[in-house]
């Protein structure tokens, strides 16, 4: 079809445009007043957004590429899929990551109500997400796993539910533990402590999760560095790829059984599983394979990521 009109046809097609697009009437309806066939109709609604005549644009509060969203959406059957577009995906990880947790901390005081209780993990982006909470419904808030050793008391899982739990009104679930022990027998010690039992007793009841999606690589994994080298390696020779709250996946997206499961104070691969509804962080580009991982596991109901690491998602998974 031609892109030359003359001034009447132009004035027509942004006639049908604003009966179409703004008046909401059916192509049916806009066909019988003009006298025109449907089809018609059709062509020109087709030749004023073509030409410019009419433009779509959307304008979201927040900044994110909805069609990069949704190729990820669709890629992986996720339920939603929220991807900050490439200006806000721009700047050093921790402008990304305030980006990350902001757009987390919108979408999860959305959705969460007051029947639901919600798992949080440690990481870097669920802390800075809690920060960006204004109000929250009140609901118990339970810790998923232990603190990083050496972390700065700010960033420390513990906090974070405190945090999250006074701005509820909600209980809280902390536990009081360092994410990785010296063996299995410390381990099986400090799940019989009072309180942190009663954290762990929580996790079947966990109807929704914000957890962060790290890569088997140095500085990208809350656990990897915690480890011993020997060990490190032995997971890693292994075919380890991904970790969320201490549990290791490998590149076919399945969950992995290491000895590194019995000397961690986290929630178990199976209960996380089992959550129905699991918010997942995962942002720049070192982290896509691990990302694509996770994804393919079936834990993930909800992505949120940056530009750098979607642009490879559909690709890894393809």
């Amino acid at each position: 079809m031609s892109t030359h009109r003359d001034l009447a046809e132009t004035m027509t097609a942004a006639l049908l445009a604003h009966r179409f697009y703004l008046a909401g009437q059916s192509k049916v309806e806009i066909a019988d007043e003009f006298g025109i066939s449907r089809f018609k109709v059709a062509r020109m609604l087709d030749w004023a957004r073509e030409s410019g005549l009419v433009r779509v644009e959307f304008e979201l509060p927040v900044p994110v590429d909805v069609k990069l969203s949704d190729e990820v959406r669709s890629a992986y059957g996720l339920n939603q899929v929220f991807v900050l577009d490439r200006a806000a995906s721009a700047g050093d990880r921790p402008a990304v990551r305030r980006r990350i947790g902001a757009l987390a901390a919108m979408l999860v005081a959305e959705i969460v109500t007051e029947q639901d209780v919600l798992g949080v993990a440690w990481a870097r982006s669920v802390n800075v997400m809690i920060e960006s909470v204004g109000k929250f419904p009140k609901c118990p808030v339970v810790q998923l796993c232990g603190v990083q050793a050496g972390m700065d008391m700010h960033d420390r899982g513990v906090e974070t539910v405190r945090r999250l739990a006074d701005i509820s009104g909600g209980d809280a679930y902390p536990i009081f533990g360092p994410l990785v022990l010296p063996d299995r027998r410390t381990t099986e010690i400090l799940r019989r402590q009072p309180g942190i039992a009663e954290t762990f007793g929580q996790f079947g009841a966990l109807t929704k999760a914000v957890v962060s999606i790290g890569a088997w690589l140095p500085g990208e994994s809350t656990v990897y560095d915690a480890v011993a080298p020997a060990e490190r390696r032995a997971i890693t020779e292994r075919g380890a790829k991904a970790e969320v709250a201490a549990r290791l996946f490998d590149g076919d997206g399945k969950p992995m059984s290491t000895g590194l499961a019995h000397h961690v104070l986290a929630i178990s691969t199976e209960e996380l599983l089992r959550v129905p509804d699991v918010i997942a962080l995962g942002y720049t580009a070192p982290k896509a394979e691990a990302i694509d991982v996770v994804l393919r596991s079936g834990m993930v109901s909800t992505l949120i990521t940056d530009t750098a690491a979607a642009e490879r998602l559909p690709r890894l998974r393809n």
